[in-house]
Protein backbone atom coordinates (compact mmCIF):
# COMPACT_ATOMS: atom_id res chain seq x y z
CA UNK A 1 0.00 0.00 0.00
CA UNK A 2 1.47 3.47 -1.10
CA UNK A 3 1.28 5.78 1.62
CA UNK A 4 0.04 9.59 0.93
CA UNK A 5 2.63 12.30 0.71
CA UNK A 6 2.09 14.56 3.83
CA UNK A 7 4.01 18.44 4.42
CA UNK A 8 7.43 17.64 5.55
CA UNK A 9 6.21 20.37 8.64
CA UNK A 10 3.51 17.72 8.98
CA UNK A 11 5.66 15.00 8.78
CA UNK A 12 8.25 15.84 11.30
CA UNK A 13 6.25 16.52 13.91
CA UNK A 14 5.11 12.17 13.34
CA UNK A 15 8.33 11.12 13.88
CA UNK A 16 10.09 13.72 16.59
CA UNK A 17 8.43 14.41 19.79
CA UNK A 18 10.52 14.88 23.08
CA UNK A 19 7.97 14.44 26.58
CA UNK A 20 8.64 13.65 30.13
CA UNK A 21 5.47 11.03 29.86
CA UNK A 22 2.93 10.05 27.33
CA UNK A 23 0.56 11.42 29.22
CA UNK A 24 1.97 15.54 29.04
CA UNK A 25 -0.02 17.98 30.73
CA UNK A 26 1.94 21.17 29.22
CA UNK A 27 2.52 21.12 25.02
CA UNK A 28 5.42 23.32 23.88
CA UNK A 29 5.46 24.07 19.76
CA UNK A 30 8.92 24.65 18.82
CA UNK A 31 9.29 25.87 15.14
CA UNK A 32 13.17 25.69 13.56
CA UNK A 33 14.37 26.28 10.17
CA UNK A 34 16.22 23.31 10.46
CA UNK A 35 16.78 23.85 6.46
CA UNK A 36 16.91 26.24 3.92
CA UNK A 37 18.88 29.16 3.87
CA UNK A 38 18.67 29.80 7.62
CA UNK A 39 19.41 26.60 8.89
CA UNK A 40 22.90 27.48 10.13
CA UNK A 41 20.72 29.48 12.90
CA UNK A 42 17.91 26.90 13.28
CA UNK A 43 19.65 23.43 13.29
CA UNK A 44 21.29 24.38 16.95
CA UNK A 45 18.35 25.17 18.17
CA UNK A 46 16.24 21.94 16.58
CA UNK A 47 19.54 20.72 18.76
CA UNK A 48 18.65 22.04 21.67
CA UNK A 49 14.94 21.03 22.40
CA UNK A 50 15.71 18.00 24.09
CA UNK A 51 17.74 19.52 26.79
CA UNK A 52 14.40 21.61 27.78
CA UNK A 53 12.86 20.75 30.86
CA UNK A 54 10.13 17.40 30.47
CA UNK A 55 9.16 17.92 33.75
CA UNK A 56 7.88 21.39 35.25
CA UNK A 57 6.96 21.14 38.73
CA UNK A 58 3.90 18.32 39.01
CA UNK A 59 3.49 18.79 35.62
CA UNK A 60 4.93 17.23 32.30
CA UNK A 61 6.26 18.86 29.40
CA UNK A 62 5.54 17.45 25.62
CA UNK A 63 7.78 19.33 22.78
CA UNK A 64 6.04 19.24 19.65
CA UNK A 65 9.38 20.54 16.74
CA UNK A 66 8.29 21.10 13.61
CA UNK A 67 10.66 22.58 10.18
CA UNK A 68 9.52 25.63 8.32
CA UNK A 69 12.33 25.02 5.91
CA UNK A 70 13.57 28.98 6.46
CA UNK A 71 10.43 29.65 4.42
CA UNK A 72 7.77 32.16 5.96
CA UNK A 73 4.56 30.83 4.69
CA UNK A 74 6.07 27.47 6.44
CA UNK A 75 6.04 29.28 9.58
CA UNK A 76 2.72 30.46 9.55
CA UNK A 77 1.24 26.75 8.44
CA UNK A 78 2.86 25.48 11.59
CA UNK A 79 1.83 27.88 13.52
CA UNK A 80 -1.34 27.44 12.89
CA UNK A 81 -0.93 23.76 13.06
CA UNK A 82 0.16 23.73 16.21
CA UNK A 83 -2.42 25.95 17.69
CA UNK A 84 -5.40 23.91 15.94
CA UNK A 85 -4.53 20.78 15.53
CA UNK A 86 -1.92 20.53 18.86
CA UNK A 87 -3.66 22.74 20.84
CA UNK A 88 -0.23 24.03 22.38
CA UNK A 89 0.15 26.38 25.59
CA UNK A 90 3.54 28.29 23.88
CA UNK A 91 5.65 28.16 21.10
CA UNK A 92 8.97 28.65 20.91
CA UNK A 93 10.43 30.00 17.02
CA UNK A 94 10.50 30.94 14.58
CA UNK A 95 14.26 30.77 13.99
CA UNK A 96 14.25 34.00 11.25
CA UNK A 97 13.15 37.52 11.71
CA UNK A 98 10.57 37.63 8.56
CA UNK A 99 9.13 34.15 9.74
CA UNK A 100 8.41 35.35 13.22
CA UNK A 101 7.10 38.53 11.87
CA UNK A 102 4.47 36.83 10.07
CA UNK A 103 3.47 34.61 12.95
CA UNK A 104 2.51 37.41 15.24
CA UNK A 105 -0.99 37.74 14.05
CA UNK A 106 -1.86 34.39 14.37
CA UNK A 107 -0.07 33.67 18.16
CA UNK A 108 -2.13 36.88 19.27
CA UNK A 109 -5.33 36.05 17.59
CA UNK A 110 -4.95 32.56 19.35
CA UNK A 111 -4.04 33.72 22.54
CA UNK A 112 -0.81 31.79 22.79
CA UNK A 113 2.65 33.12 24.15
CA UNK A 114 5.33 32.73 21.50
CA UNK A 115 9.13 32.99 22.43
CA UNK A 116 10.99 34.57 19.71
CA UNK A 117 14.72 33.59 19.12
CA UNK A 118 15.45 36.22 16.39
CA UNK A 119 17.45 38.92 16.05
CA UNK A 120 15.15 41.75 14.98
CA UNK A 121 13.80 44.14 17.92
CA UNK A 122 10.70 44.49 15.62
CA UNK A 123 8.82 41.37 16.74
CA UNK A 124 8.14 43.44 20.15
CA UNK A 125 8.68 46.67 19.39
CA UNK A 126 6.66 49.04 19.15
CA UNK A 127 4.74 47.15 21.38
CA UNK A 128 0.89 46.73 20.35
CA UNK A 129 -1.74 44.78 21.22
CA UNK A 130 -0.70 41.72 19.33
CA UNK A 131 2.98 42.17 20.37
CA UNK A 132 1.94 41.94 24.07
CA UNK A 133 1.91 37.46 23.01
CA UNK A 134 5.46 37.83 22.03
CA UNK A 135 8.46 37.73 23.86
CA UNK A 136 12.03 37.79 22.33
CA UNK A 137 14.83 35.45 24.08
CA UNK A 138 17.72 37.39 21.86
CA UNK A 139 19.36 41.08 23.21
CA UNK A 140 17.42 43.85 21.41
CA UNK A 141 19.09 45.22 18.59
CA UNK A 142 19.85 48.50 20.08
CA UNK A 143 21.61 47.25 22.97
CA UNK A 144 24.27 45.78 20.53
CA UNK A 145 24.19 48.76 18.47
CA UNK A 146 25.31 51.23 20.95
CA UNK A 147 28.37 49.17 22.27
CA UNK A 148 29.35 49.17 18.66
CA UNK A 149 28.90 52.67 17.94
CA UNK A 150 30.54 53.64 21.02
CA UNK A 151 33.52 51.29 19.64
CA UNK A 152 33.13 52.93 15.88
CA UNK A 153 33.33 56.70 18.09
CA UNK A 154 36.20 55.51 20.02
CA UNK A 155 38.37 54.39 17.39
CA UNK A 156 37.95 57.52 15.42
CA UNK A 157 35.13 56.35 12.73
CA UNK A 158 33.75 59.21 11.01
CA UNK A 159 31.85 57.39 7.94
CA UNK A 160 29.94 53.88 7.67
CA UNK A 161 28.80 51.89 5.41
CA UNK A 162 25.82 49.06 5.82
CA UNK A 163 24.85 45.96 3.73
CA UNK A 164 22.05 43.69 5.73
CA UNK A 165 19.51 42.44 4.96
CA UNK A 166 16.35 42.88 2.73
CA UNK A 167 14.05 41.95 5.54
CA UNK A 168 12.93 42.94 8.59
CA UNK A 169 16.24 42.20 10.40
CA UNK A 170 18.49 44.35 7.52
CA UNK A 171 15.77 47.48 8.03
CA UNK A 172 14.96 47.44 11.99
CA UNK A 173 19.32 47.76 12.40
CA UNK A 174 19.36 50.24 9.59
CA UNK A 175 16.89 52.43 11.32
CA UNK A 176 18.78 51.91 14.59
CA UNK A 177 22.05 52.41 13.17
CA UNK A 178 21.14 55.61 11.44
CA UNK A 179 19.88 56.89 15.25
CA UNK A 180 22.96 56.04 16.91
CA UNK A 181 25.59 57.25 14.77
CA UNK A 182 23.99 60.86 14.19
CA UNK A 183 24.27 61.40 17.57
CA UNK A 184 27.76 59.89 17.46
CA UNK A 185 29.14 62.26 14.49
CA UNK A 186 29.38 59.21 12.47
CA UNK A 187 27.82 59.79 8.64
CA UNK A 188 26.21 56.23 7.08
CA UNK A 189 27.69 56.83 3.78
CA UNK A 190 26.29 53.74 2.21
CA UNK A 191 23.15 51.74 3.13
CA UNK A 192 22.99 48.36 0.79
CA UNK A 193 20.56 45.41 1.22
CA UNK A 194 20.74 41.75 -0.50
CA UNK A 195 18.76 38.71 -0.23
CA UNK A 196 19.37 35.96 2.40
CA UNK A 197 19.45 33.52 -0.57
CA UNK A 198 21.73 35.09 -2.83
CA UNK A 199 24.74 34.02 -3.31
CA UNK A 200 26.51 36.99 -4.51
CA UNK A 201 26.70 40.65 -3.68
CA UNK A 202 28.87 41.79 -5.52
CA UNK A 203 27.28 44.62 -6.92
CA UNK A 204 25.63 45.95 -3.18
CA UNK A 205 29.67 45.58 -1.54
CA UNK A 206 30.76 47.69 -5.55
CA UNK A 207 28.19 50.53 -3.71
CA UNK A 208 29.85 49.88 -0.64
CA UNK A 209 33.86 49.81 -1.58
CA UNK A 210 33.22 53.05 -4.07
CA UNK A 211 31.93 55.26 -0.99
CA UNK A 212 34.87 54.68 0.92
CA UNK A 213 33.72 54.30 4.40
CA UNK A 214 35.79 54.34 7.38
CA UNK A 215 34.28 51.04 8.81
CA UNK A 216 31.59 49.02 7.12
CA UNK A 217 29.02 47.20 9.29
CA UNK A 218 26.97 43.94 7.73
CA UNK A 219 23.78 43.23 9.21
CA UNK A 220 22.42 39.88 8.32
CA UNK A 221 22.14 36.90 10.50
CA UNK A 222 23.40 33.24 10.44
CA UNK A 223 25.18 31.98 6.96
CA UNK A 224 24.53 35.39 4.73
CA UNK A 225 26.74 37.31 7.35
CA UNK A 226 29.53 36.08 5.94
CA UNK A 227 29.59 37.16 2.12
CA UNK A 228 29.13 40.53 1.86
CA UNK A 229 32.11 40.61 4.54
CA UNK A 230 34.64 38.00 2.23
CA UNK A 231 33.20 40.03 -1.13
CA UNK A 232 34.79 43.57 0.33
CA UNK A 233 37.62 41.90 1.32
CA UNK A 234 38.11 40.54 -2.21
CA UNK A 235 37.96 44.05 -3.60
CA UNK A 236 41.32 45.18 -1.22
CA UNK A 237 38.79 47.00 1.39
CA UNK A 238 41.05 47.83 4.25
CA UNK A 239 38.77 49.72 6.73
CA UNK A 240 37.08 47.86 10.05
CA UNK A 241 34.60 45.41 9.63
CA UNK A 242 31.77 45.33 12.19
CA UNK A 243 29.16 42.47 12.71
CA UNK A 244 25.97 42.17 14.14
CA UNK A 245 25.51 39.47 17.07
CA UNK A 246 23.79 37.49 13.68
CA UNK A 247 27.31 36.74 13.14
CA UNK A 248 27.65 35.09 16.31
CA UNK A 249 27.90 31.62 15.22
CA UNK A 250 31.36 29.10 14.63
CA UNK A 251 30.22 28.67 10.84
CA UNK A 252 31.41 33.00 10.55
CA UNK A 253 34.69 31.30 11.40
CA UNK A 254 34.99 28.37 9.25
CA UNK A 255 33.42 30.24 6.11
CA UNK A 256 35.05 33.49 6.73
CA UNK A 257 38.55 31.70 7.27
CA UNK A 258 41.16 34.76 6.75
CA UNK A 259 38.96 36.93 5.61
CA UNK A 260 36.73 37.72 8.35
CA UNK A 261 40.00 38.28 10.47
CA UNK A 262 39.93 41.53 13.05
CA UNK A 263 36.20 41.64 12.93
CA UNK A 264 34.40 43.45 15.57
CA UNK A 265 31.35 42.11 17.40
CA UNK A 266 28.63 42.68 20.19
CA UNK A 267 27.37 39.51 21.23
CA UNK A 268 26.95 36.65 23.85
CA UNK A 269 29.40 36.11 26.14
CA UNK A 270 29.32 32.69 25.03
CA UNK A 271 31.53 33.13 22.58
CA UNK A 272 34.38 33.80 25.04
CA UNK A 273 33.31 31.83 28.07
CA UNK A 274 36.89 30.78 29.40
CA UNK A 275 37.94 34.44 29.11
CA UNK A 276 34.44 35.45 31.64
CA UNK A 277 35.46 35.77 35.16
CA UNK A 278 33.31 33.16 37.37
CA UNK A 279 31.80 35.96 38.69
CA UNK A 280 29.69 36.70 35.88
CA UNK A 281 26.50 35.32 36.92
CA UNK A 282 25.36 33.65 33.44
CA UNK A 283 29.21 31.58 32.99
CA UNK A 284 27.82 28.73 34.77
CA UNK A 285 24.56 28.19 32.98
CA UNK A 286 26.13 29.29 29.84
CA UNK A 287 28.89 26.25 30.29
CA UNK A 288 25.91 24.35 31.39
CA UNK A 289 24.49 24.07 28.50
CA UNK A 290 27.65 24.18 26.27
CA UNK A 291 28.65 20.90 28.02
CA UNK A 292 25.40 19.48 27.37
CA UNK A 293 24.59 20.06 24.00
CA UNK A 294 28.17 18.83 23.41
CA UNK A 295 27.63 15.67 25.23
CA UNK A 296 24.34 15.03 22.79
CA UNK A 297 25.26 16.20 19.59
CA UNK A 298 29.20 15.90 19.57
CA UNK A 299 30.06 19.49 18.50
CA UNK A 300 29.28 22.61 20.61
CA UNK A 301 26.34 25.09 19.85
CA UNK A 302 25.96 28.15 18.28
CA UNK A 303 24.23 30.86 20.16
CA UNK A 304 21.01 30.58 18.41
CA UNK A 305 20.67 27.30 20.05
CA UNK A 306 20.77 28.91 23.21
CA UNK A 307 18.50 31.33 22.72
CA UNK A 308 15.81 28.02 22.67
CA UNK A 309 17.24 26.92 25.87
CA UNK A 310 16.49 30.03 27.48
CA UNK A 311 12.90 29.55 26.35
CA UNK A 312 13.25 26.71 28.28
CA UNK A 313 14.11 28.87 31.22
CA UNK A 314 11.72 30.99 31.02
CA UNK A 315 8.87 28.60 30.84
CA UNK A 316 10.07 26.80 33.64
CA UNK A 317 9.92 29.47 35.66
CA UNK A 318 6.61 30.80 34.58
CA UNK A 319 4.52 27.72 34.52
CA UNK A 320 4.12 26.86 37.75
CA UNK A 321 2.64 30.15 38.49
CA UNK A 322 0.22 29.99 35.63
CA UNK A 323 -0.94 26.62 36.42
CA UNK A 324 -1.95 28.03 39.89
CA UNK A 325 -4.89 30.01 38.08
CA UNK A 326 -5.46 27.45 34.81
CA UNK A 327 -5.81 24.21 33.70
CA UNK A 328 -2.91 23.64 30.61
CA UNK A 329 -4.37 23.15 27.43
CA UNK A 330 -7.24 25.94 28.29
CA UNK A 331 -6.91 30.05 26.95
CA UNK A 332 -6.80 30.77 30.96
CA UNK A 333 -3.80 28.84 31.43
CA UNK A 334 -2.26 30.80 28.03
CA UNK A 335 -3.44 34.11 29.62
CA UNK A 336 -1.99 33.38 32.69
CA UNK A 337 1.04 31.85 31.21
CA UNK A 338 1.42 35.56 29.07
CA UNK A 339 1.35 37.24 32.57
CA UNK A 340 3.80 35.20 33.85
CA UNK A 341 6.19 35.40 31.37
CA UNK A 342 5.85 38.93 31.59
CA UNK A 343 7.05 38.70 35.55
CA UNK A 344 10.48 37.21 35.19
CA UNK A 345 12.47 39.12 37.01
CA UNK A 346 16.67 38.85 37.01
CA UNK A 347 16.85 35.33 35.64
CA UNK A 348 20.39 34.10 35.12
CA UNK A 349 20.36 32.58 31.65
CA UNK A 350 22.68 31.89 28.83
CA UNK A 351 23.05 34.79 27.50
CA UNK A 352 22.66 37.14 30.63
CA UNK A 353 19.99 38.24 32.49
CA UNK A 354 16.56 38.86 32.31
CA UNK A 355 13.98 41.08 33.43
CA UNK A 356 10.89 41.49 31.67
CA UNK A 357 8.07 44.15 32.32
CA UNK A 358 4.92 45.14 30.25
CA UNK A 359 6.84 47.50 27.68
CA UNK A 360 10.07 45.33 27.47
CA UNK A 361 10.15 41.92 26.32
CA UNK A 362 12.95 41.12 25.82
CA UNK A 363 14.30 41.76 28.83
CA UNK A 364 18.21 42.59 28.44
CA UNK A 365 20.52 44.89 29.65
CA UNK A 366 24.17 45.48 29.21
CA UNK A 367 24.98 42.22 30.96
CA UNK A 368 23.79 40.49 28.16
CA UNK A 369 26.36 41.46 25.56
CA UNK A 370 30.28 41.37 25.51
CA UNK A 371 33.09 43.73 23.16
CA UNK A 372 34.44 40.57 20.86
CA UNK A 373 37.04 40.39 18.01
CA UNK A 374 38.22 37.22 15.42
CA UNK A 375 41.45 36.67 16.87
CA UNK A 376 43.81 33.98 15.13
CA UNK A 377 40.62 32.07 13.87
CA UNK A 378 38.90 32.36 17.06
CA UNK A 379 36.96 34.75 19.34
CA UNK A 380 38.50 36.45 21.81
CA UNK A 381 37.56 38.96 24.08
CA UNK A 382 38.06 42.99 22.93
CA UNK A 383 40.06 44.39 25.69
Amino acid sequence: MMLKKIPAVIALAAVASFTGSALAQVKIGVVASSTGPTALVGIPQKNTVPLLPTKIGDLNVEYIPLDDASDSTASVTAVKKLISENNVDAIIGPSGSPNAMGAIQFVAEAGVPMLAPVGTAAVVLPMTDQKKWVFKTTQNDDIIAKALVEHMASHGVKTLGLIGTADPYGENWAKVMGALTEKAGIRIVANEKFQRTDSSVTGQALKVFGAKPDAVLVTAPGGPSVLPQITLYDMGYKGQMYQTHGAALPDFLKLGGKKVEGTVLAASLMLVLPEMPDSNPSKKVAADYIAAYEKLNGSKPATFGANVYDAGLLLQQAIPSAAKKAKPGTKEFRAALRDALEQTRDLVATQGVYTMTREDHSGFDERGREMITVRNGNWALLK
